[in-house]
């Protein structure tokens, strides 16, 4: 069964709880024990300073250390002194003889409240060690103790005795195991606490995550589906917002393209319908015997024929531009002078219209360009040709050619009609053409512009219209003088 991804978010951020929690409480058990058994040897380093303070003062009040090897109570007396006060024990008088097989405790046993002194003496008394000015044990066994550290006791500035203590190396109180217990518990509850809180908010959490990512995967499948005019909301500023504004983007140049290509099928039928309708009309009047196979209608007929032929070449160019396979041979060339062969060839077609063409090649005569020769005066011709189309009888047509920084600038300026500004940008989209004067009637299929501005844009160049000083439009071409910008 597939995963949710819901579902595996709030895996993820459980699974992430339950690590932290984890280390969590390793580190304060670590915390804790270490913590507390630091302070464990703190308290009983204090103790003991306070034990080698008191054993001093007892030993220059007695003179010797009698007082113990014969009253081993004064011993139990002095390190019940040492005790905090919630540990205080029975007073020294309580203290008395204990039996041992009917016999006297020997020297150095002792009982309290009638318990034997070895079972009440407490882990800080078995590691105790007190010696006298020799070195003989006065109480406490050395052969039970490793790595003790000693104290000297002075009296009158000599040293009378040693007092030793053996580190604890782990806790053992009761109380202070009691005490690491509860706390161990407390953690535990506290993170068995946690986990119940992340688990009650991360699947809300998770769920607010996938919301957006399910509205794209809604609007997808139904993008996948044709319907281009899909939007998803954008509800916030992070990558997810981000991704549902290129989606946004994605869907609305798709909408555009589709909206393109049914444009393009319906502008092609029509300019295909116009030539293909006159051809029919034409030749069933011939069948019919309705028109007589005159020069004149065999004229008619080739120029349907010519129009329609021109319309699919301009297709093929245009496709062949657009797919990439338009081959470019590119070389240093003469621009002007590949330009005024171009004209030249159009001047009698202007002059046939009265159209005065003035042409203006001023320092650009020299200027080399890496360009496609065929491919350059293909789009000096198509300009050409445009003009000629749209310009009155008797007007005027400027060409001119000039450097402009890094670029190579040629202008064609031609006088009325011109076209309304907000439509000139529209002039090289594919099959556009003006309503009124550039019309169907004067004009051709709406593809000449369209195939300049591909073949301008692979010489790394841009094409643009603007309305004319002459009262008509000007076209402007900028090249790069090396071509490979």
């Amino acid at each position: 069964m597939k995963s949710n991804i819901k579902y595996r978010l709030f895996l993820s951020f459980l699974s992430a709880a339950f690590l932290a929690v984890i280390c969590m409480f390793l580190a304060v058990q670590w915390s804790i024990d270490h913590g507390l058994f630091r302070y464990v040897k703190l308290l009983e380093h204090a103790r003991f300073e306070s034990l080698a303070g008191k054993l001093e003062k007892a030993y220059s009040e007695k003179g010797s250390w009698d007082f113990l090897r014969n009253k081993p109570d004064n011993w139990l007396g002095i390190l019940a002194s040492t005790l905090p006060e919630d540990d205080e024990v029975a007073p020294v008088s309580q203290l008395r003889p204990a039996k041992r097989s009917g016999k006297e405790l020997g020297e150095g046993e002792s009982t309290l409240k009638g318990t034997p002194l070895a079972k009440f003496a407490r882990h800080f008394e078995k590691r105790i060690v007190l010696m006298d000015a020799g070195r003989n044990p006065i109480f406490g066994s050395l052969s039970d103790l490793e790595g003790i550290e000693y104290k000297t006791l002075f009296h009158s500035g000599q040293a009378v005795g040693y007092l030793g203590l053996q580190p604890p190396k782990h806790l053992s109180d009761i109380r202070q195991l009691s005490f690491v217990k509860q706390q161990k518990q407390a953690l535990a509850l506290a993170g068995v606490a946690v986990l119940l809180v992340v688990a009650g908010f991360s699947l809300p959490l998770a769920n607010r995550l996938v919301r957006p990512v399910r509205a794209m995967a809604a609007a997808s499948h139904r993008m996948a589906a044709g319907e281009f005019s899909v939007r998803v909301p954008i509800a916030s500023s992070d990558e997810l917002g981000q991704l549902a504004g290129d989606f946004n983007v994605l869907a609305l140049a798709l909408e555009k393209n589709e909206q393109a290509r049914r444009q393009w099928v319906a502008d092609i039928s029509h300019e295909l319908r116009t030539p293909l309708t006159v051809l029919r009309a034409v030749t069933e009047a011939l069948q019919d015997g309705i028109r007589n196979p005159t020069p004149e209608a065999i004229r008619s007929i080739h120029g349907e024929v010519l129009r329609l032929s021109r319309l699919v070449d301009d297709l093929y160019q245009l496709s062949l531009s657009d797919l990439g396979a338009l081959t470019y041979r590119k070389e240093d060339l003469d621009l002007a002078g590949v330009l005024a062969r171009t004209t030249e060839l159009y001047r009698a077609e202007f002059a046939r219209k009265g159209i005065n063409m003035a042409i203006d090649l001023p320092d650009a005569a020299q200027v080399k360009l890496f360009a496609d020769p065929g491919r350059i005066q293909q789009l000096f011709a198509n300009l050409l040709d445009n003009a000629l189309k749209y310009t009155d009888e008797c007007g005027e047509l400027i060409v001119r050619m000039g450097c402009s920084g890094s670029q190579i600038v040629i202008d064609f300026m031609d006088s009325a009609p011109g076209a309304p500004e907000g439509e000139l940008p529209k002039l090289f989209d594919r099959l556009y053409r003006l309503d009124g004067s550039r019309s169907r009637s004067t004009g051709g299929a709406g593809l000449g512009l369209a195939i300049c501005r591909n073949i301008v844009e692979a010489h790394a160049g841009n094409i643009s219209a603007q309305p004319s000083p002459l009262g008509g439009v000007w076209i402007r071409v900028a090249l790069p003088l090396n071509g490979r910008c």
